[in-house]
């Protein structure tokens, strides 16, 4: 993902490179002369380097594992932040960020690149033509073999993929979680050794069900990345395979907008806000859910319990409390009420 921001990077005309960041100083010069800029400059350290070469803000696409500490890092030194999902390994460690974000009063907006697809806005101008939406379903079947490290995750699907899925289900409803029942398994064929396949119905908050259905070891008549998409509504009912327009039966659509595509769009849209305050998708508050999403599901398929996302939210702010290293940070999140309000702000 780092090549794949630097080729955007330099091909947006709004921006300017001014630095790559990376614990092999090797890595990095190597990326850039294969991008055609080996005069970039580099460096090991995020804050240092912005400093050094007066950079306007920071786009983080490290690691999960880095996300919090070098998001935090930068957002104390001044930068806003752009930075790939997830928002965090934890939603512990997102809500971390959330005070932080508050406590610098600089922005962190998380790219879910998935939102920025001309076939998305479409799909999410039928669903507002078709009234009252009852149910949303995606069906995601591929056989992916990555090797390396998601061959040996424990819930490859539900953390390494479905996070995608779950947040669109909450644009194109636009709703928010309520509870969760989820089971995962990993088929006798699988090639991961750890559960490849899972079914998950989510409760959204307008009474809408959203369900999951999805598998990494499905091979023939395998779905697009994106997924195959149903939704119904009271008027009618509208269908996405994921790489083309979208249909719909029973209602007449709105014109939808042109986003942008993949983390062009998500990068362009970072700029926009940063130049003139234009919204945006993908704010820090607004993107935890998202995450919460997944950490419920998998708390589901191993307990074999339905879970509520509040009591997600919940344990996850008492951890963060826990956990938290700075003083203003720790007082900040001490002062929610609770999770889910802070995050509704």
């Amino acid at each position: 993902m780092g090549k794949a921001w630097l080729a955007t990077i330099l091909a947006d005309p709004a921006v300017e490179l001014a630095g790559v960041v990376d614990l092999d100083l090797g890595v990095a010069g190597a990326a850039l002369a294969d991008a055609g800029v080996p005069d970039v400059p580099v460096g090991t350290d995020t804050v240092a380097l912005a400093r050094e070469v007066g950079a306007d803000a920071v786009v983080n696409v490290t690691v999960p594992v880095a996300h919090h500490p070098v998001t935090t890092a930068a957002l104390f030194a001044g930068y806003p932040v752009l930075g790939e999902k997830p928002v965090a390994p934890t939603v512990a460690q997102a809500l971390s960020l959330v005070a932080a974000s508050e406590v610098s009063g600089q922005p962190f907006v998380v790219s879910q690149s998935r939102r920025y697809n001309a076939h998305v806005d479409a799909f999410r101008a039928q669903a507002r033509a078709l009234g009252d939406l009852g149910s949303l379903a995606t069906e995601f079947f591929k056989a992916p073999h990555f090797g390396g490290f998601r061959e040996e995750m424990d819930h490859v699907l539900l953390v390494d993929m479905a996070i995608h899925q779950f947040d669109l289900a909450r644009f194109l409803l636009d709703a928010e979680p309520v509870s969760v029942y989820c089971e995962e398994f990993n088929p006798s064929w699988s090639w991961y050794a750890g559960a490849a396949s899972a079914a998950a119905v989510f409760e959204m908050s307008t009474g809408a069900r959203y369900t999951f259905t999805g598998s990494w070891c499905a091979p023939g008549l395998e779905t697009s990345w994106n997924g195959a998409w149903r939704l119904s509504g009271a008027r009618g009912s509208a269908l996405w395979d994921g790489d083309h327009d979208p249909v719909v039966e029973g209602a007449e659509a709105g014109p939808a907008d042109d986003p942008g595509e993949g983390i062009a769009g998500s990068l362009a849209a970072f700029t926009r806000f940063l130049a003139d305050g234009t919204p945006l998708w993908g704010e820090v508050h607004d993107n935890v859910l998202s995450l919460a999403m997944v950490e419920a599901a998998v708390e589901s398929a191993a307990t074999g319990t339905r879970v509520r996302l509040d009591d997600v939210l919940d344990r996850a702010h008492a951890q963060a409390v826990a956990d938290e290293q700075r003083e203003d940070v720790l007082e900040v999140l001490k002062g929610w009420g609770s999770a889910r309000a802070a995050l509704s702000r």
